[in-house]
């Protein structure tokens, strides 16, 4: 797909604007226009937060997604999915941490996956890593960028002391693609 307008939403301390970091910064060295818009709470960790990404070979008129024009929604957490279900396109993606929902979507013209970010995050090495899974869903699904482009910006977006985590990432990332592929 050559556009992507995506939502990432849950809350604080989830890593939802890691999410967003990686891919734009990754989108950004693949040669395509990109746009990072963040928004969270004032009370940080706990509190709501979500971002807008927005990926495109072609130029990107506003950073921000509207209703009924995300092209994927991935949601971290029940009160995500409450707000962001009705901004998928029809034909649009969402991604479920089935690990922590458990209400189902209610939109039929959509698709929807189940994922068990928590859990498959905790099998490959650290449940801090659920939002790599989710990551690993969405690129399996929307093809927008690779696992690789993903891994081979982690230490430009967080620094070299912070290489010791791509394992673990990369780890993150296979489970998520699987768990999408597999639906």
């Amino acid at each position: 797909m050559s556009s992507q307008a995506l939502i990432i939403a849950g809350f604080g301390g989830q890593g939802v604007l890691t999410v967003g970091k990686l891919l734009t910064y990754a989108g950004m060295v693949a040669g395509k226009e990109v746009s990072w818009m963040p928004s969270y709470g004032p009370e940080m960790r706990g509190g709501t937060s979500n971002c807008h990404v927005m990926l495109s070979n072609e130029l990107i008129g506003s950073p921000v997604v509207a209703p009924l024009e995300a092209t994927s929604v991935i949601a971290m957490n029940g009160p995500s999915l409450d707000k962001f279900e009705e901004w998928v396109a029809p034909g649009g993606n969402l991604f479920v941490n089935s690990s922590i929902i458990e209400k189902k979507p209610t939109r039929t013209d959509i698709n929807v996956y189940y994922i068990d970010a928590n859990e498959l995050a905790t099998q490959a090495g650290s449940a801090k890593a659920a939002n790599m899974v989710m990551l690993g869903s969405y690129l399996a699904i929307s093809k927008i960028l690779t696992e690789k482009q993903i891994l081979d910006v982690f230490t430009q977006v967080f620094g070299e002391e912070r290489a010791k985590l791509i394992p673990l990432n990369d780890k993150a990332l296979q489970a998520g693609r699987k768990a999408a592929e597999n639906q």
